[in-house]
């Protein structure tokens, strides 16, 4: 290994080319190195600003990990501290112009195209296509919400990339909560340190846009003045016909410590979830990043992804990240994708847990057996081909788990417990009289059991 400054720089180098300019010189280049564990392989990097650990971890950390690597052409880890500067300095700003720099950047790959559509988010996906297309005529202000790593920040850049691509007339501004907030106290500490009225260019900026984007606002609970201006920035906006578009992690009813004059206008219009993708689209957005990665998707690749879809539920990011973490390691190590190789790697992530028998693997063991989908499942079709392994799942549910009856119905499309009871009596009663079915719910469960 080469001297480790020349590495550093050699990482720099790359990563300017990798990550568009106004990102890469406000986020990035200002990063330092503060030690390697050569032992250990991790990189210890410092930068005086905090903002930037979070946009690396939560946006940059692959293309970061993957230019390490290439690099030191080892499988070495970063870690990002945050360390003060041992002399700050207040940059050489004018009254209109804030000290922090906003993120105009845009994801390439969070686009329309390659975001997947499924029974969990189909309603936000053509909102936000309809806000894409028509900003301010459609929903304002358009509110979606979901857990982590469930694609609204995708859908958000989406949303971005489609404006500034149809729409040269239109300024669109994107921004985190985090930022918005520090942008605002930082404004506000020059006046003091200053004496100068800088709060007057931190509002041009936010309320002469067109159309804007601020991501997860749940980050503004218990922040009374930033409440405040963001609802004065709402109004603004508002009054003047430009599109909002605003994301959290749960709905307006649930923040529980913000204004409620905010919480009231994020319902004005439409609010749209967004839930964790049933198995069907986990392989369609599986094999959608393996399509954009340019990997042939052949056998050995689609078990590997039916093994991510199977362990990885409740989280889209997460999913991704094994996936690319088998990629990369995959070419680090010059071995073949295959399960085998995919169960070495996610090993922390398929443990004695996978086997915890719960009503989605039920569903999904009876669903293959059939030949069905997970979502006719739950749907009011009542041909004998989807009612009768509809049952026979209801059935095993209540043999293998402890759920209530309405908490079953409740799992397989809001059906009462009486038809989960039904269903449960004719599958006990056809065992005892036809061999077949006991062989086939025999087969079940013990495919239950060890998968």
């Amino acid at each position: 290994m080469t001297n480790l400054k020349e590495n550093w720089d050699k990482i720099l180098h790359m990563l300017e080319g990798e990550i568009p300019d106004i990102s890469y010189k406000t986020w990035f280049q200002p990063l330092k190195v503060k030690s390697i564990d050569k032992e250990n392989k991790i990189l210890y990097l410092i930068t005086d600003n905090s903002l930037s650990i979070s946009l690396i971890n939560s946006r940059y950390r692959r293309i970061f990990e993957n230019t390490i690597n290439s690099i030191f052409k080892d499988n070495y880890s970063f870690s990002l501290e945050y360390q003060e500067d041992e002399a700050p300095v207040i940059n050489n700003v004018g009254d209109n112009e804030p000290e922090f720099k906003d993120e105009y950047y845009f994801n390439p790959r969070f686009n329309f195209k390659n975001f997947v559509v499924g029974n969990n988010n189909k309603l936000a996906h053509a909102a936000a296509v309809a806000v894409a297309e028509n900003p301010s005529e459609a929903y304002n202000p358009l509110f979606l919400y979901g857990g982590s790593g469930l694609g609204k920040t995708h859908l958000m850049h989406a949303i971005g990339h489609h404006i500034l691509k149809t729409r040269n007339d239109i300024k669109v501004l994107y921004v985190s909560s985090e930022m918005f907030m520090n942008e605002m106290v930082s404004a506000l500490r020059k006046n003091e340190l200053r004496n100068e009225n800088n709060m007057s260019g931190f509002r041009k900026k936010y309320r002469e846009v067109d159309v804007l984007l601020i991501d997860d606002i749940q980050f503004l609970e218990d922040k009374i003045s930033t409440q405040e201006e963001f609802f004065n920035t709402f109004n603004s906006l508002f009054s003047l016909n430009k599109q909002i578009i605003i994301s959290s992690d749960r709905p307006p009813t649930k923040l529980k410590k913000m204004d409620e004059r905010l919480t009231s206008r994020f319902q004005w219009n439409l609010v749209a979830d967004i839930i964790p993708p049933d198995y069907e689209t986990r392989i369609a957005i599986l094999i959608n990043m393996a399509e954009l990665d340019g990997i042939t998707v052949n056998d050995d690749l689609m078990a590997v992804i039916t093994l991510i879809a199977e362990n990885i539920k409740e989280n889209v990011r997460e999913m991704e990240g094994a996936f690319s973490r088998i990629v990369s390691f995959s070419n680090l190590l010059n071995e073949k994708i295959n399960s085998a190789f995919a169960k070495k790697v996610l090993k922390d992530i398929i443990s004695s847990s996978s086997r915890e028998i719960t009503p989605d693997k039920i569903k999904r063991i009876v669903c293959s057996y059939f030949n069905i989908k997970e979502t006719d499942m739950v749907s009011s079709k009542r041909t004998r081909s989807i009612a009768f392994p509809r049952q026979i799942a209801m059935y095993i549910c209540r043999e293998m788990t402890d759920l209530s009856l309405p908490k079953i119905g409740e799992i397989f499309g809001g059906r009462d417990h009486s038809t989960v009871l039904h269903s449960y009596d004719k599958i006990a009663t056809e065992i005892k009289t036809k061999d077949s079915v006991k062989q086939i719910v025999d087969n079940l469960q013990t495919s239950v059991r060890e998968n």
